[in-house]
């Protein structure tokens, strides 16, 4: 990976971990990185597995959009075992 697709991945993840905790609850800019990083792989690795197409052909919100389903997975997960 170079380095501008690794701001990328950080980018969608404080999105997606943002989007995440306004949609479970949670706050902070590391919990939102974090949550975001760790969803988007729980997103991509769930939806691949399961054979789920979002339907959405525009690759940054695609990637926003499984990145934030698979946070709010990781949040409901982390409350679920705390």
């Amino acid at each position: 990976m170079d380095k501008r697709a690794i701001a990328v991945q950080v980018g969608v993840g404080i999105v997606a971990g943002w989007l995440a905790s306004w949609l479970v609850g949670g706050s902070g800019l590391l919990q939102f990185v974090i949550t975001g990083l760790a969803g988007s792989l729980v997103g991509g690795f769930l939806l691949d597995r399961f054979g789920i197409d979002l339907g959405i052909r525009n690759q940054t919100a695609n990637r926003l959009v499984t990145a934030t389903i698979g946070a709010v997975i990781v949040v409901l997960l982390a409350r679920i075992i705390g």
